[in-house]
């Protein structure tokens, strides 16, 4: 009987040459090409290479290499099948029993600054994936691997069995096919991009998984993080972890919210998040300015709460966040000193993020649907100011307009219905996910107590009826910012001229469902 056959072409070479010295002691003969070949015979492993399988010559600079029936013939012949045996035998094709292959590094490459268009479509496998899906659809005869951390697990079963078994081929079959999609998907999301492809017949997105999560937003359910095949610079994903416990579902959700809101502020800003909406955020001449009034903003919800800074915490600030229960703090950096004090609590998490990356224009929003997924833009940017309509009597003065673009930023990072209500440096009362928006304002109303001097008041949404906006004018609030839209916004200015207030219309509206 001829020894089994195995074909190695790999990209990434780690643990390649242990894996073929394996399989030769094992009994395996090796075929390989190109530079998985150099590296083997340069580790002093004898191969064959596959024009000797073949009997043809490489040929278009590689493009036509493995793409031969004596490779797939080999790789497609069922054990069983006696009419494939004789096919085999007729032809003189060697059944191939290993197949280890991964692709083209074509996501790394359009990964590259330079890079161009011909470079990226010359880095597209098409030999790679061919011989994969072959040997996957066959798997109750071949074994196939795309990851270098399968190969112990293949050599251990074949070192105490004599052969792989097949519920290990069949799951490795299953993995094989996962990498092709996943690889195609790139490829695809690619072109779809360079042809400008706004609705395509069918969405294909990929995702590696990040980290296995103890449970989803409740302790009975499961959950895992998967992050983007081609990763977000600017996103929880790619934040260093500093110290602590790992994230959980719900630290990953309110992360990424706090991380969003913070990239509508350049100045020096703090923000704190709980349960997906923002309980405070203050900005200030320095990042320690900020911090107090983002905490003074609701000293009572930022209580286990999330807290990102845009500037760098140093000694004073972790002074300050020490004394207070965060899950959270992401900070582009923290100085020695302050790593020192604040990972004297354990449990802490501190994560190092660049927080002035911008987020791409081209960035997606994926939402699952039962049975569905919704995709749409991000609602990223800020609005152009130059739409904004003065609709009251009264025009706002400077300092009005300063607190008003605060409290747009803010407002759209809440969720609907939402007000809030600030000054032109912090907020001052948040009221988020009402059903109704005079019931949103009330509680942002009350949340702001005392502090209503100089405050104003930002809407995600229209006003349907005049009621807020009275309510509003009671309280001594003199400015307001909201769309506009609504068919009774006459009412709405109407009551906001007979309190003297001035109000603005945006024309666009922020709803954060």
């Amino acid at each position: 009987m001829s020894k089994k056959l195995a074909l190695l072409s790999v990209s990434d070479k780690t643990g390649i040459v242990e894996f073929a010295t394996s399989l030769q002691i094992i009994g395996f003969d090796i075929v390989s090409t190109g530079g998985t070949q150099q590296v083997l015979t340069n580790a002093g492993i004898t191969t064959l290479s596959v024009e000797e399988l073949t009997q043809f010559p490489e040929m278009m600079d590689g493009r036509v290499k493995t793409l031969h029936p004596m490779i797939h013939g080999g790789l497609l012949a069922r054990r069983g099948d006696s009419n494939h045996l004789e096919a085999l035998e007729i032809h003189g094709i060697r059944p191939i029993d290993l197949v280890c292959v991964n692709l083209y590094p074509f996501k790394e490459t359009i990964q590259k600054a330079d890079v161009t268009f011909t470079e990226a479509i010359e880095n597209i496998d098409i030999g790679g994936p061919s011989m994969l899906r072959s040997a996957a659809k066959n798997h109750d005869s071949v074994t196939v691997l795309v990851d270098a951390s399968d190969y112990s697990l293949v050599l251990e079963e074949m070192t105490l069995t004599g052969d792989v078994s097949n519920q290990t081929r069949q799951r490795l079959a299953a993995k094989a096919f996962r990498h092709t999609a996943s690889y195609d998907a790139v490829i695809a999301n690619y072109l779809t991009a360079v042809v400008s492809e706004e609705l395509p017949e069918s969405l294909t997105i990929s995702y590696d998984l990040k980290q296995s999560l103890r449970y989803g937003e409740n302790s009975h359910q499961s959950a895992t993080y998967y992050e983007a095949k081609l990763p977000t610079a600017y996103s929880i994903g790619q934040a260093q972890q500093l110290h602590g416990k790992e994230l959980s579902y719900n630290n990953i959700r309110d992360a990424d919210a706090a991380i969003r809101l913070l990239s509508e502020f350049d100045t020096p800003t703090a923000v704190a998040v709980k349960h997906m909406n923002p309980c405070g955020i203050g900005t200030g001449n320095t990042i320690q300015q900020a911090f107090r009034a983002c905490y003074d903003s609701d000293t009572i919800s930022i209580f286990g709460g999330i807290v990102a800074v845009n500037r760098p915490v140093d000694l004073e600030l972790a002074e300050i966040l020490h004394r207070i229960f965060l899950e959270i703090v992401i900070a582009p950096s923290f100085t020695t000193e302050a790593l020192e004090i604040l990972s004297q609590k354990k449990n802490i998490r501190l994560l190092q993020l660049e927080t002035d990356q911008e987020i791409s224009a081209h960035e997606k929003e994926y939402t699952s649907v039962l049975g569905g997924l919704l995709v749409q833009e991000l609602d990223h940017g800020f609005d152009q100011v130059e739409n904004w309509e003065v609709v009251t009597d009264r025009k706002p003065t400077a300092e009005e307009i300063a607190a008003l673009k605060f409290a747009w930023a803010a407002v759209k990072h809440i969720k609907s219905n939402a007000i809030v209500i600030t000054n032109a440096h912090q907020t001052l009362g948040v009221g988020a996910g009402q059903m109704n928006r005079v019931g949103a304002l009330k509680i942002a109303l009350e949340q702001a107590s005392h502090r209503l001097e100089n405050a104003v008041i930002g809407s995600d949404a229209f006003f349907p009826m005049s009621d807020s906006i009275e309510l509003a004018g009671k309280s001594g609030i003199k400015a307001v910012i909201q769309p506009g839209g609504s068919i009774k916004d006459q009412d709405s200015i109407d009551m906001a001229n007979r309190y003297d207030m001035t109000m603005i219309f945006t024309k666009t509206r922020h709803f954060k469902h």
